[in-house]
């Protein structure tokens, strides 16, 4: 997929995971866990140990419709090394251009983090393809509306503050879709094996969701 492809998949499926699981050897099943519950875009961060090699790991066994991306990227460097993993795009908690510029320079999306009205505007302006609005629970879903008023061009992500059944309200608000990290990936149920917990937390997800989208 080239880079318009995989945007248009993540904003179509609208539910993006972020996985921070420590264990790397549990990270497939909770991985296939939550696909069987409807959320099949996965980024591994790079707080993940030996992230680069997990996405490579993980983009050449799990199943081809989920599409894995890695986050907490720093520095293109970085993005280009997790790229050449199999990374399918590229998120980052910050926003700087060589981020952006190097994700497009292999047809990949870029996803970075911003806070403020300017600093939002200016990312989107650099070319970066969905803005992740970081961290989203100190700004609120009154922010969305808020920013989106004037400036409907934006295409909006929250992560942090995304719970298990508000990620419909997030949407209502005009977010593209929601990130979501620690509601989704109960960190009791993965230290138990308890992946049915997280399919079960996927599901309730995507039916906040689709309650929405479906209104």
């Amino acid at each position: 997929m080239n880079r318009e492809k995989i945007i248009s998949e993540i904003l179509n499926r609208k539910a993006v995971a972020v996985l921070r699981v420590k264990e790397a050897e549990k990270l497939k099943k909770v991985i296939e866990a939550i696909n069987e519950g409807g959320i099949s875009v996965a980024e591994i961060t790079m707080t993940v140990p030996n992230a680069i090699k997990l996405i490579e790991k993980m983009s050449m066994e799990l199943d081809s419709n989920i599409i894995i991306g890695v986050g907490s990227v720093l520095n293109s460097s970085i993005a280009e090394e997790a790229i050449k993993a199999g990374a399918k795009y590229v998120v980052s908690p910050i926003f700087k251009k060589e981020i952006v510029d190097m994700a497009h320079k292999y047809d990949v999306p870029a996803m970075l983090g911003c806070f403020s009205p300017t600093e939002i505007q200016t990312a989107y302006e650099a070319g970066t393809d969905v803005v992740k609005v970081f961290p989203a629970d100190v700004l609120g879903i009154a922010f969305f509306k808020d920013i989106l008023a004037p400036m409907p061009h934006l295409k909006l992500m929250p992560t942090g503050g995304v719970s298990l059944t508000n990620a419909g309200e997030w949407l209502k608000a005009g977010a593209c879709a929601v990130g979501i990290g620690s509601a989704l990936l109960d960190k009791e149920a993965i230290k138990c094996g308890n992946y049915v917990k997280l399919t079960e937390n996927a599901k309730i997800i995507m039916k906040s969701i689709n309650d929405t989208i479906n209104k």
